[in-house]
């Protein structure tokens, strides 16, 4: 169901006043929340979320722990599952694998109307197109959120069983930690959703975005990282300013381990945070620019 379509369900404003915007808005984020909830993507996206999460985060290591087969984290074994990891064992996907999952959410949040032909129905309902992208990328900002602490749930109870079955005693990060952890697995995955909800705007599609954000994420960032960088200067000077790296630096900083792909601390976490926040308002400004001045056919 369209967002046009949950919109004409509830009440319609005629020609008698004109809509506020703050109403406008609010009726967008009620449409939108409905429509996330009621659209399967949404649910199979958070599930393959989690299951990445749990299964490359926990699961696979514990398994070669348990095994003593070596392999990824054989040097960190044990410790590196247990609750005190918390916050670096939650956020070290972003940078690539969870992140591409954000990209199509942002996608299809942004640009489900060009995907159903409804951008018109929806306009003539009363807001203005501005209001429905704000009210859009509200509901995405909370999407997001609960994406992130439904990764820091799953994370914290795998790792309270492990360290229950290991006789391993329980400590679990500082309360500011957690916070900290939280805001910038948060700032990650709005970069990377208002990155996709930007290509949905410019390219007014849905299958085109998340196919170029998706070879963005998994293929050319890690091709300019592993292959690139070491080898001509410029493109390693040029990587403390991509979003990628900075989104890996970032959580480098915060605990996660270095193995895994595209965590690797280029620039410091505080300057990772500041390029991050930048991309982020740079994405929504842009979006909203394409949106408001261009044809939306």
């Amino acid at each position: 169901m369209s967002t046009a379509e949950l919109a004409a369900t509830g009440p319609q404003v005629g020609t008698e006043r004109p809509m506020s915007t703050g109403a406008a808005v609010a009726g967008v984020v009620r449409a939108e929340t409905a429509k996330l909830i009621r659209r399967p993507a949404t649910w199979l996206l958070l599930a393959i979320t989690l299951v990445l999460s749990l299964l490359f985060t926990y699961l696979v290591p514990y398994a070669g722990y348990a095994g003593d087969t070596g392999g990824f984290r054989a040097d960190l074994g044990l410790a590196a599952l247990l609750p005190d990891r918390l916050v670096g064992n939650s956020i070290g996907g972003l940078p690539v694998f969870l992140g591409a999952i954000m990209v199509i959410l942002g996608v299809l949040t942004v640009g489900g109307e060009y995907g159903w032909g409804t951008w018109k129905t929806l306009l003539t309902q009363g807001p203005s197109r501005l209001a429905v992208y704000t009210g859009k990328l509200l509901t995405l900002a909370v999407a997001t959120l609960a994406t992130v602490l439904a990764v820091y749930a799953v994370g914290a109870v795998t790792s309270a069983v492990i360290a229950a079955a290991e006789n391993q005693a329980i400590h679990w990060p500082g309360l500011g930690d957690l916070f900290t952890g939280i805001g910038a697995g948060w700032l990650v995955a709005g970069v990377w959703a208002a990155f996709g909800g930007l290509l949905a705007i410019a390219l007014r599609g849905v299958a085109l975005p998340v196919g170029l954000g998706l070879v963005w994420l998994l293929a050319v960032q890690n091709l300019l990282a592993v292959v690139a960088a070491p080898l001509i200067g410029w493109v390693a000077d040029l990587q403390q300013g991509l979003p990628g790296p900075n989104a890996g630096s970032l959580v480098a900083a915060l605990g996660a381990n270095s193995e895994t792909p595209g965590v690797q601390q280029v620039v410091s976490g505080g300057q990772a945070a500041a390029v991050l926040a930048g991309y982020l308002v740079g994405f929504v400004l842009l979006g909203g620019v394409y949106l408001r001045r261009r044809d939306i056919l």
